[in-house]
């Protein structure tokens, strides 16, 4: 196994360092992420986890711990988020920036699981870029509710640069978080073919968000619905200091929490389909 090590780019205004170790031996086409926000340590947890145990494994894996400066600091970023900062910039003024530039050379060839926490939900559940028969196969083979197409809205993220599957692994902070997102990278590894063993395929309901559902300014918010589940017409979902939000039309919430965002709840969704597992007979 190699050992970790701080991939340093020099800039005229600040240093941006990430962190990479890799287990196995040659040029690896998997990478593990996680850090991409400071205030979501469950990733590096599961990424360290995995340092410390330096399984054996039957193709390479690299392993990337992104955003330093925000998990030392505790905040989710230290000028604007990572995650809608992409594809970068050497020369940007901001950190993350210019760290978006480098992580998306640093992953570039390589089919990368990105791991996050949410205030919103605390079952695990996958985003991808677009529902292909990539993600289909592998989402299907991890432990997640549902897979969500971004749709129109994954301008800046990594998965506009790198082919990435992102994973909400449970509740920001909670040590279930943690547990879950070691559960998840060690089935996405088995999935790849990197760990031996087998996976637990399930049926998997696929979703693809639609709009987002905006938040005014106030003091205190509510929400009255649940993560994937379907909200009727007429149907209050939200309040903003007391004044509700009505669903216009139909739609399944998705990232929706009174706080986790500056000012949306979070997103309406559409249900495309349920992929069934395979039964015995198949």
């Amino acid at each position: 196994m190699n050992g970790p090590n701080r991939v340093a780019f020099a800039h005229p205004a600040q240093l941006v360092t990430v962190k990479v170790a890799q287990i196995g031996s040659g040029t690896p086409d998997v990478a593990i992420l996680a850090g991409v926000h400071g205030d979501e340590p469950c990733g590096v947890r599961a990424v360290e986890r995995l340092l410390d145990e330096h399984p054996t494994v039957e193709r390479p894996v690299k392993l990337v711990v992104a955003n330093e400066k925000a998990l030392e600091r505790r905040v989710r970023f230290v000028d604007e988020d990572l995650n809608r900062a992409f594809p970068g910039d050497p020369d940007a003024k901001t950190h993350e920036g210019r760290l978006a530039h480098r992580l998306a050379d640093e992953l570039e060839g390589c089919l990368t699981f990105s791991m996050h926490s949410t205030q919103s939900y605390a079952d695990p559940f996958a985003i991808v870029d677009g529902v292909t028969e990539t993600a289909t196969e592998l989402c299907r083979q991890l432990p997640v509710e549902a897979m969500v197409e971004t749709g129109a809205f994954a301008e800046g993220r990594l998965i506009t640069e790198v082919q990435t599957i992102e994973v909400e692994c449970g509740q920001q902070g909670s040590e279930t978080a943690a547990q879950n997102a070691n559960r998840l990278v060690r089935a996405f590894l088995t999935a790849v073919g990197a760990l031996p063993g087998d996976t637990v395929e399930r049926d998997l309901p696929v979703f693809r968000l639609t709009d987002v559902v905006p938040k005014a300014p106030a003091d205190t918010y509510e929400v009255f619905v649940e993560n994937f589940t379907e909200v009727e017409v007429g149907t209050p979902f939200a309040a903003a200091d007391g004044e509700q939000q009505v669903a216009e039309e139909p739609f399944y919430p998705v990232l929706m929490s009174p706080n986790g965002y500056r000012d949306v709840f979070g997103y309406a969704a559409e249900k495309l389909e349920v992929v069934e597992a395979p039964t015995a007979a198949d």
